[in-house]
């Protein structure tokens, strides 16, 4: 990447030396656990190659070339057992070098060439999984304007003549990327049944690449261009339609399902980033976050880019949600500060439900109420199937505590620290 590519920020120049040594120090995961939701996606096959990168990484500028040169180890291998008629196990090798091929794109912020191989790459070896994979995927391009949003279809087996599945659209965050929106092997998902529609929206990986950036309100469009292609799909219940969004995703989905009201039954996330203007993440946080969000939103001046983030703000769109919603979040959430999501759900008239996990930061990890806790993702997954199934719910506040013990109450009930008033609620599981 060129000097352009990382300069565009002031934090990016000032305190490029302190992200190098925090990654000499701590290593690749400074600021959060991002080798972890590929290494899961992939399966155990990969977690080898993933830290042995990790491992490697010395700097910054470290991170493309060592997980490039991983990626390209288990592409060939891929191959080998490939051709040995070794099947499976080429599949699995396959979806882990398309995961290292994405770890290596991440830290490139500009459209160059070698953005450009790796995508390439990264698209091969996602080929290579799909002639193998467990169950059904398709590659598939939607329309979005004069662009096409490249997205994947995953379907939880081959469907019976005229069976049609529930879906859900699947929206990622920044660091995200379509490939590791779904499991290679036990997805919750497609466990329970659900169709996936892994997406890369405005902004997203190689959406960017095919000039589809993120501004303000083009989620509400992107969303609804998933939905029209689920809902000509001949396997898909367009009348059992959820969304599932990730950190960021928690204001992408959140846009798309204001401009999906009732076509969805329902919207989950985990991890916040609903701060208006969203200071914290852009100003305080490590600065490739903005660094990588100016380049996703198409701003090489940081200035201009500073007005535009400014208008970053869910808060208009909270009054058009129609479908339930809940969100699953961190207390100390350090991306995002967690009292402009109690805001946003007060703004929210939909039926709701805000699960905070005591002393959890934004990965909703790293404290005893998560290690202790039902798990974030097998909460959310068996929600989104209680609003296809039509279950009705009530608007609830949940917390979370040291000990794993969830504790319930009306949403207007709760102090401003996040404990719940009056006596203490009767412990939920």
């Amino acid at each position: 990447m060129s000097e352009h590519g990382t300069r565009r920020t002031r934090r990016m120049q000032e305190q490029r030396w302190l992200l190098d040594t925090a990654i000499r120090t701590v290593g690749v995961e400074w600021d959060q656990p991002r080798l972890g939701s590929k290494i899961r996606a992939a399966g155990l096959e990969a977690e080898g190659d993933f830290r042995t990168a990790a491992r490697k990484v010395r700097k910054f500028a470290d991170i493309h070339r060592e997980f490039a040169a991983a990626a390209r180890k288990r592409e060939a291998r891929a191959r080998t057992l490939e051709e040995a008629g070794r099947f499976v196990a080429a599949g699995e090798s396959y979806m882990a070098a398309a995961l290292l091929w994405t770890t290596a794109a991440w830290p490139i912020f500009e459209a160059n060439a070698t953005l450009h191989h790796y995508e390439e790459r990264t698209n091969s070896c996602y080929a290579g999984l799909i002639r193998h994979a467990p169950h059904p995927i398709a590659r598939v391009d939607i329309p979005l304007g004069k662009r096409r949003m490249p997205a994947y279809l995953h379907l939880p087996r081959a469907p019976a003549k005229g069976e049609r599945f529930p879906a859900c659209i699947l929206v990622g965050g920044m660091d995200s990327t379509k490939e590791s929106l779904v499991s290679l092997y036990g997805d919750r998902l497609l466990s329970r049944g659900f169709a996936c529609l892994a997406l890369d929206g405005p902004g997203q990986a190689e959406s960017v690449t095919r000039g589809i950036f993120f501004s303000h309100g083009n989620f509400a469009e992107a969303g609804l261009a998933a939905f029209d292609f689920l809902s000509r799909h001949a396997a898909i219940d367009a009348s059992r339609v959820v969304m599932r969004g990730v950190s960021f995703g928690s204001y992408f989905g959140t846009v798309a399902a204001a401009g999906l009201g009732d076509r969805i039954k329902g919207f989950a996330a985990t991890g916040v980033c609903q701060e208006p203007g969203c200071h914290t993440i852009f100003e305080t946080a490590s600065p490739t976050f903005k660094a990588r969000f100016m380049f996703m939103s198409g701003y090489d001046d940081e200035a201009a880019f500073d007005r535009f983030r400014k208008k970053i703000d869910l808060r208009p769109f909270a009054p058009k949600i129609t479908a339930p919603y809940m969100v699953i979040a961190g207390e100390n959430d350090q991306l995002s500060p967690l009292a402009h999501t109690e805001d946003l759900f007060r703004r929210i008239t939909a039926p709701k439900r805000l699960i905070i996990f005591e002393g959890a930061n934004h990965s909703v990890g790293d404290a005893p109420s998560v290690e202790n806790g039902e798990e974030k993702n097998t909460l959310i997954a068996d929600w989104l199937l209680e609003r296809i199934a039509g279950k009705p719910m009530q608007s609830e506040r949940v917390w979370v505590d040291s000990r794993g013990e969830a504790h319930a109450a009306a949403f207007d009930s709760p102090s401003p620290n996040g404990r719940l008033k009056g006596t203490k609620p009767k412990a939920r599981s």
